[in-house]
C-alpha cells in the first residue's frame, strides 16, 4: 500500500468520527441535553487537531512524491498511486464536505438555541410588569387581590 493511501485512510477515519460526534452534538442539541455540549465540543476540538495534522502529514507525503501541497496536490498524487488511491482521495472529499455541512447544520441549531434565549431574556428583563413573581406565584391584580390561588 501506498504512502498517500495510508494517510487517506487515517485521515477518512478520522473524519468519520467527527461525523459521529457531530450527530452526537445534533442529538444532544435535539433532546435538550445541553449539558453534554462542552464535553462534544472537546471531542470535536481534539479531533479537528487530529484531521488537521494528519493532513499536514499527507502534504509532507504528497511533497516527498514531487507534488504541490493543497488539494492540487492532493489530486495529482492521488490520479498517480492508482485507482485505490484515487477513490479513497474521493470519498475524503465527499466525508469531508457532510462533515462541513453538519458541522455547519448543527451551529445553525445552536444559533437557533441562542437567539430564543437572548429574545426571551430580553422579554423577561423588559419593563413589561409580569405576571409572575420569582417565586412562580401570580402576581396580585392592582387593588391587591391575588389572581390565583397558587
Amino acid at each position: 500500500m501506498n504512502t498517500m493511501l495510508l494517510y487517506l485512510h487515517a485521515e477518512k477515519s478520522c473524519v468519520e468520527e467527527f461525523l459521529t460526534v457531530l450527530d452526537t452534538e445534533e442529538q444532544a442539541m435535539s433532546n435538550g441535553h445541553f449539558g453534554e455540549l462542552a464535553s462534544i465540543s472537546e471531542q470535536k476540538i481534539q479531533l479537528l487537531e487530529r484531521i488537521a495534522e494528519l493532513d499536514r502529514q499527507r502534504e509532507a507525503a504528497q511533497a516527498a512524491l514531487g507534488f504541490e501541497p493543497g488539494a492540487d496536490g492532493a489530486e495529482a498524487a492521488a490520479a498517480a498511486g492508482g485507482e485505490a488511491t484515487r477513490q479513497a482521495w474521493a470519498v475524503l472529499l465527499e466525508l469531508a464536505e457532510r462533515a462541513r455541512a453538519h458541522n455547519l447544520r448543527n451551529g445553525t441549531i445552536v444559533y437557533t438555541h441562542l437567539d430564543f434565549t437572548q429574545k426571551a431574556l430580553q422579554f423577561l428583563q423588559s419593563s413589561v410588569p409580569l405576571f409572575y413573581g420569582p417565586d412562580g406565584v401570580r402576581k396580585t391584580s392592582s387593588n391587591g387581590t391575588r389572581l390565583a390561588l397558587g
